[in-house]
């Protein structure tokens, strides 16, 4: 076993010690703010026009009547927690894809804005709204960040993906990207690597778009995740994924990217200048997030909505909350993450760290094992990420994302039958 397959290892290991949830779900309330300072929000919205194959994120086929109910329970929600006192500074709209209805999202946003002092607004969108939407009213609503979802450039990858026929070709995408150059304060391109039948020329074709073709702020190359429940169907689709070329596709990226003027935010995020970007959780330890299948840290607690948008409406429509699952971290484990989730922005301040938990970390073991394998370096108040270390943190949060895909799959089966197979609606 080479050193990248154990350290996913322990990764997974680390996962099924945290990510524990009970076997059945029952309303289970956020607790109450710190009024003292705002909070990072999250909303999801699972509508899709096109299920992607290799996608674990909650999401469900886009059906305007239902997606419609679905704004106006998130907004009712957004008024709830408000008026418990959390405050929002920053707001990350996720899903799905949740450009499907832009007068509902508009309409969200302006809701956050009368009640909250919103900074940065960030909104996940695809190809087709680039070609067919028009897209000034999501500036003119105070979207500062807009995320599309590309993938790859390569038409034979996008047709495996179901994406060709839906959202265009890697030509059409990409003088779409060009025409909305500079529309916003940042525009991210999401990509995946490490797809089966990816080669290194058409990864290194996507790389020559993202440098030198066409300017876009932002790049977020994730690598193609594997999850339990999906392997089937993700296999009959695209291949069987395997993790033999991913270290050389990455460094690979890598080299292109800071060649051609990037920065990197995060192991696997990279910016040609400063502004939002995907992994806020590196920038905001403690976050809420609304919506049918959003996640919530706070104050050493995970919380989960439910999968079901069903019985999320329902919730909402009766004053409450869509949480329905909460899992307590120890100690030990709330140290763990803050060591992940800092170092995958490349830096761990001692002090900082040392302020946050009442004293030093006491991870001396991960920290003298991570010195020994060179994935880290010492430098006083801080720690950092080494090169070979970056690429060891994308193995670690590609397996604890994938953790977290897997505890979606697990929620999702609590549903019934009949209302997953409906997309209960």
């Amino acid at each position: 076993m080479n050193l990248d397959t154990l350290i996913g290892k322990l990764v997974q290991y680390f996962n099924k010690e945290m990510l524990q949830f009970p076997e059945r779900p029952s309303y289970t309330p956020l607790p109450d703010p710190d009024t003292s300072r705002p909070y990072l929000l999250y909303l999801h919205i699972p509508y899709c026009q096109v299920l992607c194959p290799f996608c674990s994120f909650h999401r469900v086929q886009f059906k305007e009547s239902a997606a419609t109910r679905y704004f106006r329970c998130l907004r009712s929600e957004i008024e709830q927690v408000s008026d418990r006192g959390y405050r929002f500074d920053e707001v990350y709209f996720g899903g799905g894809t949740p450009t499907v209805l832009p007068g509902e999202l508009i309409e969200t946003i302006e809701l956050l804005k009368s009640r909250h002092g919103i900074n940065t607004i960030s909104v996940e969108t695809n190809p087709d709204d680039l070609r067919n939407g028009d897209l000034r009213p999501l500036k003119e609503a105070g979207v500062s960040r807009l995320s599309v979802g590309v993938q790859s450039f390569d038409d034979t990858l996008l047709k495996e993906m179901d994406r060709y026929e839906k959202y265009g070709s890697g030509d059409q995408v990409r003088e779409a990207l060009e025409r909305i150059a500079g529309c916003f304060d940042t525009l991210n391109v999401d990509m995946i690597f490490n797809f089966p039948h990816q080669t290194r020329e058409s990864l290194e074709r996507d790389l020559e778009i993202l440098a030198r073709e066409i300017v876009v702020d932002q790049v977020s190359f994730y690598p193609l995740m594997n999850v339990d429940g999906k392997d089937k169907s993700l296999e009959r689709a695209m291949g069987k994924v395997g993790y033999s070329r991913e270290r050389e596709f990455y460094e690979l990226i890598v080299e292109r990217l800071l060649d051609a003027g990037y920065t990197r935010n995060s192991a696997w995020c990279f910016s040609r200048k400063p502004g939002m970007f995907d992994e806020y959780i590196v920038d905001r330890e403690e976050y809420v997030g609304l919506g049918s299948g959003s996640f919530s840290y706070l104050r050493g607690s995970l919380y989960s909505s439910t999968f079901s948008i069903g019985e999320y409406r329902r919730y909402v429509e009766s004053g409450k909350t869509g949480t329905v699952f909460r899992q307590d971290l120890n100690t030990r484990d709330q140290k763990r993450y803050y060591m992940m989730m800092e170092l995958f922005g490349g830096t761990l301040d001692k002090r900082a760290a040392a302020k946050r938990f009442g004293g030093d970390l006491g991870l001396w073991r991960e920290f003298t094992a991570l010195q020994m394998i060179g994935a880290i370096r010492d430098r006083g108040d801080t720690l950092e990420l080494t090169e070979r270390g970056q690429y060891l943190w994308v193995v670690m949060m590609r397996e604890f994302f994938a953790g977290v895909n897997r505890l979606r799959e697990k929620m999702r089966h609590t549903l019934p039958d009949a209302a997953r197979r409906a997309g209960d609606m």
